[in-house]
């Protein structure tokens, strides 16, 4: 049974949700649009700003796509009203980032600099040489961002040096022991 389908969506005020045919949901917000293509066996009713999505049978994949579907709707309000943001840190001497009009540019070990044009609805800052605040609408694409600027220098497990989201916690391993000279 899907829990996370049967919770209803509260649509906060300046939201709008349109349902057009085949299911294709749009979400109107103070801070942008977005849209997403549903499973087509789903119903999604709004009612006193209230959004529920109803499954027609218990079929295992109705299931998986009731929760999904709620999931996605839940993001896209989450994003229109408030938006996401994801932290990344560099860590190791000599990584830093810098903002240059929309190009990251990246020092990360290279003998040149990695510069990442930032995507259609996606801006990033910043605050200082060490850390990067990547903010959008799409949590998706927020994500999926985070993790092309990480893939650049993911954190290796022997000295920690890398790209690492905030918080995230990288295993260390110990170093090769001493080997003893051959008798």
């Amino acid at each position: 049974m899907s829990r996370i389908g049967l919770k209803p969506v509260d649509l906060p005020a300046g939201v709008e949700v349109k349902v057009a045919d085949g299911n294709q949901v749009t979400v109107k917000g103070p801070k942008g649009e977005l849209q997403a293509q549903i499973g087509s066996t789903l119903t999604v009713e709004q009612k006193d700003g209230v959004l529920t999505i109803a499954r027609p049978t218990d079929k295992r994949s109705d299931r998986e796509q009731h929760g999904l579907a709620r999931a996605l709707i839940h993001n896209m309000v989450e994003g229109v009203t408030n938006g996401f943001e994801k932290k990344l840190e560099l860590q190791g001497v000599g990584y830093k980032a810098e903002k240059k009009g929309k190009t990251l540019v990246l020092s990360l070990g290279y003998s040149h600099p990695v510069e990442l044009e930032d995507p259609e609805e996606i801006e990033t800052e910043t605050p200082d040489q060490t850390h990067i605040v990547i903010k959008g609408i799409s949590k998706e694409k927020v994500g999926n961002y985070a993790a092309v600027i990480r893939s650049w220098r993911a954190p290796e497990p022997y000295k920690g040096k890398g790209i690492r989201y905030e918080g995230e916690y990288v295993r260390r391993k110990e170093g090769k022991a001493g080997v003893k000279a051959a008798e």
